[in-house]
């Protein structure tokens, strides 16, 4: 039995809409990375981008369980001395929704230039209206 490996020709990448709207942040980027990574597919091959676009709407009314949306902090340093700097995960939703589902799931994708590649792949908008009608999406079920 030989193991299948992708051909560039027999990858087919579909598009696939999810309205975020009380849906739990790490769950869903967990399963919106399976998607674009194509690891729900049978023709999945590890080192090509055999996965679909995806397309997420309502990222303002994202949740979190527990206590997380009141503790949950987002750390980054400028690289000067005292360049620590946090930002709460309300103020976050507040100043840009869509960052917060796209550092999920960047962090849930390989690090390396095939995970850059697919992570172009995910298109996030705030409300619900998104420019990509022509494509014609399927509500991808979470």
């Amino acid at each position: 039995m030989k193991t299948y490996s992708a051909k560039l020709k027999d990858i087919n990448h579909e598009w696939f809409i999810v309205d975020a709207a009380d849906l739990v942040l790490g769950r869903m980027a967990s399963r919106v990375a399976t998607v674009l990574r194509g690891k729900h597919k049978p023709t999945f091959t590890p080192h090509m981008d055999t996965g679909d676009f995806v397309v997420v709407i309502n990222a303002e009314k994202i949740r979190l369980t527990g206590q997380k949306e009141f503790s949950k902090t987002y750390f980054h340093h400028t690289g000067h001395p005292k360049g620590a700097r946090t930002v709460s995960f309300r103020h976050m939703r507040q100043k840009s929704p869509q960052w917060i589902i796209q550092n999920a799931v960047r962090g849930m994708l390989p690090h390396n230039r095939l995970g850059r590649q697919i992570f172009k792949k995910l298109k996030v908008y705030a409300g619900p209206e998104h420019p990509h009608q022509a494509q014609q999406p399927r509500k991808l079920e979470l």
